[in-house]
Formats: structure tokens, sequence, C-alpha cells
């Protein structure tokens, strides 16, 4: 037992004759950017809540934003210093097959572009399909069938086969991981691979060159305007690359604790001290000359409720039609501008059916 603990080890702290980082090292470097999402993601969703109106569309397109801000931040990483955003944070570098280029130089045109699209807009589509998919699961547990066309039973097949296919991709990773602590691929990941290209350790001379990498801050009279402008966006870029580097070289024990927070063991805890508040009882409710007729009333439709339909975040009580199309197409309530979703409504069954 003491010999195979020695060996495994030496395996994940080891570094071989090229310099390969540890296997704890890039899975920590992985998992930076996933505490980040979530954070800023809490952040918007109190903005949202606490007024709707003024910051309501950052909620709705917190997917757009965040992956415009990540691209541009990749891309100034990639372009400076031959890293991703967390690659750079732990003193990694990504390097080609002959893994001599300095980091100052950036990555090779193809390499760079591959690693963008892998690291920024890839997470992005990702995202955007689960929620499709998640859209399409609720159809179907609300009993809504949409006409069965040849493109709505190809939809259905990727539905059912998509479950597979996330499988499929894990273990992939998990083998990837398995060959990367036995040193017999260069990756841990195949992210890495398809992008070709490899984490390495920085060397002094990576170092050295990136602090005396000019600021490009100057800007000279022989510049076009075209040049101009570039200059000032990339540098305005780089700031806020640098400043957010700094800040989480501050928050890393920030960054652990969200991570906590966010875990599975402390989701109740979560719920209840981020619920959302309880909303004003309506006004008509009070009134002595109310009939109970004009109580069931759907705020929507005007009309006496049919089939009626409780949105959570809210409380309120809508005709199940008319919130199941507000609620998927603007993702809040109409009253109270909460944030919700479909998984919010709740069907309301009387004894008298």
């Amino acid at each position: 037992m003491r010999v195979m603990a020695e060996r495994g080890a030496h395996l994940t702290t080891a570094a071989p004759a090229e310099d390969r980082p540890s296997i704890f090292e890039v899975l920590a470097q992985d998992s930076l950017m996933s505490a980040v999402k979530p954070a800023l993601l809490h952040a918007v969703k109190i903005l949202a809540t606490s007024n709707p109106a003024r910051h309501g569309f950052l909620w709705q397109r917190f997917d757009e934003i965040y992956a415009i801000l990540d691209v541009l931040l990749q891309h100034h990483f990639l372009y400076h210093t031959s890293a991703s955003f967390s690659e750079n944070f732990y003193g990694l570098k990504r390097v080609g097959e002959d893994g001599t280029r300095a980091a100052h130089l950036g990555l090779r045109r193809r390499q760079h572009w591959r690693s963008l699209f892998l690291l920024a807009l890839l997470p992005y589509l990702h995202t955007k399909l689960e929620k499709v998919l998640a859209r399409q699961r609720d159809e179907d547990d609300f009993s809504i069938r949409l006409p069965q066309s040849v493109m709505q039973k190809l939809y259905r097949a990727f539905l059912a086969a998509y479950p597979f296919v996330c499988m499929a991709w894990d273990g992939w990773v998990f083998c990837h991981q398995l060959l990367y602590v036995f040193g017999k691929t260069r990756t841990h990941s195949p992210l890495l691979w398809l992008a070709g290209v490899k984490l390495s350790y920085r060397t002094a001379n990576d170092i050295h060159s990136l602090d005396l990498k000019p600021s490009g801050l100057a800007l000279s009279h022989s510049q076009s305007f075209g040049e101009k402008f570039q200059r000032l966006v990339s540098t305005a870029v780089g700031g806020l690359a640098v400043s957010l580097s700094t800040s989480l070289s501050i928050g890393v024990f920030f960054l652990q604790f969200l991570e906590w927070w966010y875990s599975s063991e402390n989701q109740s805890t979560v719920k209840s001290l981020t619920s959302l508040p309880t909303p004003p009882t309506p006004l008509h409710l009070h009134s002595q000359e109310t009939s109970p007729t004009h109580i069931k009333v759907c705020p929507l439709c005007r009309k006496v409720r049919s089939n009626d339909t409780a949105l959570a975040t809210s409380g309120y009580v809508f005709c199940y039609k008319c919130i199941y199309v507000y609620v998927k197409a603007n993702h809040r309530c109409p009253l109270t501008g909460y944030p919700s979703g479909l998984q919010h409504l709740i069907k309301i069954y009387t004894p008298d059916g």
C-alpha cells in the first residue's frame, strides 16, 4: 500500500522533462472560470430583483453579455500571454508542437482562434443548447404537443440522444485526464487537443519578456485613425483584464467560498437566504365591494380565469395559457417583474374540478 501511495504521489506531482504541470494545477485552473460565472449571475440576479425595470435586461441577456466579455478577456490573454485568463493566473502558457515559442509573442493564428472558440464561444453555445432542451422538456411535462413534422421528429430524437452524447463526452474527458496522470498524453483535456496546444510552465525568460513588453499606450502621429482606435480598444481591454486578474489574486479565498456556497450540500441554505421577497397583497383584495367572480379575474387577459395557475416567484394566479406564453417569452412575472421560468408555474386544482 505504501509503495502504491508513493507511486500515485509521484505521478501527480512530478514534472517530466517537458516541464508538464501536475493534474492538480490544470484542474484548479479549469475550476477558476467556472466559479466566476455563478458569482456574476448571482450579482445580476440581485440587481434584477431590486430594480426589474432598470436591470431586468441584464438578467434576460446575461448569457450574451457574459459571452462578449469572456471573448474580449480570453482574446486579450491569448494574444499577450499565450494563455487563457485562468491559465495565466496559475503561471501556465499554451505551446504548440515545438514548445519553443515565447509567451509574449502570443499563439499562432490558427491556434489562437481555435483556443478562443473553445474557451468562450463553445461554452455559450452549450449553455443555450441546455436551455432550449430544458424548455422542450418543460413542454413535454406540461403535455404541450407541437406539430409532428420531420424537423420536430429529428428534434425529439436529438433530445432523446443528448444525455448519451453528454455521457460519452464526460467519459472522453475522464480518460484524457487519466492518461495525463500516467504521462500517456500531453494534454489533460480534449479541448486542448482540439486546439492543437498543450499546457506548460511559464519560464523565467517568458516572465522577463512579459514584464518588458510595451503597454501600447503611446500613439504616434503617423498612425491612422483605425490603428489608433484599435490600440485604444486593446489598451482598455488590457486594463480591464489586468484589473480583473488583480482582483482575483486578492479574492481567491472568496471564490473558493462561492464554490462552497453553490455546492449541492448548501443549496437548501442558499434558497432560504436568496429567496425573493413576498410581493404586497393586491389592493382589490382589501375592497369590501369585491365579488368572488371579480377575484378570479386573470391579470393578463382580464377575463375569468380558466385552468388556474400560480407563479411561484410572485404568488399571483393567472390563466395557464396566458402565463405560460408570457413567461416563455419574457422570463419574468408580468406584475412584479421578478425573474421567472416555466418551472415556476404551479397549476391549482380545486375540489369542484
